[in-house]
């Protein structure tokens, strides 16, 4: 599948008349090299947990057949390739090839649809998962839980981290090529944020 090249620092992956930047605060641990936790919108985390959501035939469709790890992406490509005449005459191969897949909010639909899908209706509403009324903590595991001083102080202790000098705030913008990215990594690692943000940031 081809993944249409879009700019990282805005959301041009949204409806086309949707303008609001996704985005969240990682907290990066320079000398070790590792995305600590991020601070997360409820976009974000509505975002995360719809991965939840995805049938199996979409997962595959986004991140192509080569990308997946063990056989899944061969029934996808069996699917492709066998002939009309073994199917079942009234089955359309779109049910397994091209399954719909719901978004929980229309500010991260765009996330993982182009923007003519994201704006032709696949959201099933507008609330989402969580509330908005706290900031969300999302670990490099993709742990979340609400965000609060206590917790921050908790996890530094728990990362042993000695040295507040080495760690490094960096707002990072979410768009469709990072969202198949942390869709990709969180399958393949437990490491997620890191994987897909860190190479990226001048630490």
């Amino acid at each position: 599948m081809h993944t249409p090249t879009l700019r990282a620092s805005c959301c041009g992956i949204m409806a086309s008349s949707a303008s609001t930047n996704v985005s969240m605060k990682l907290l990066i641990d320079t000398k070790c090299k590792r995305v600590l936790f991020a601070e997360a919108s409820k976009e974000v985390v509505d975002f995360l947990f719809n991965l939840l959501q995805l049938p199996l035939g979409a997962v595959v469709k986004l991140l192509t057949e080569k990308s997946m790890v063990g056989g899944i992406g061969n029934l996808y490509k069996s699917v492709e390739g066998l002939g009309d005449s073994f199917m079942q005459p009234n089955l359309s191969r779109d049910v397994l090839l091209n399954p719909a897949f719901p978004s929980s909010s229309t500010a991260i639909s765009g996330l993982l649809l182009p923007s003519s899908a994201a704006a032709t209706g696949k959201v099933h509403g507008s609330s989402g998962f969580v509330k908005e009324v706290v900031t969300y903590m999302v670990m490099d595991d993709l742990v979340i839980q609400p965000m609060s001083t206590i917790s921050s102080i908790t996890l530094l202790n728990k990362f042993n981290v000695k040295e507040v000098g080495a760690l490094q705030e960096k707002v990072v913008q979410l768009g469709m090529n990072e969202g198949l990215r942390l869709l990709k990594a969180s399958l393949q690692s437990k490491m997620v944020l890191t994987s897909v943000f860190l190479k990226n940031i001048d630490t």
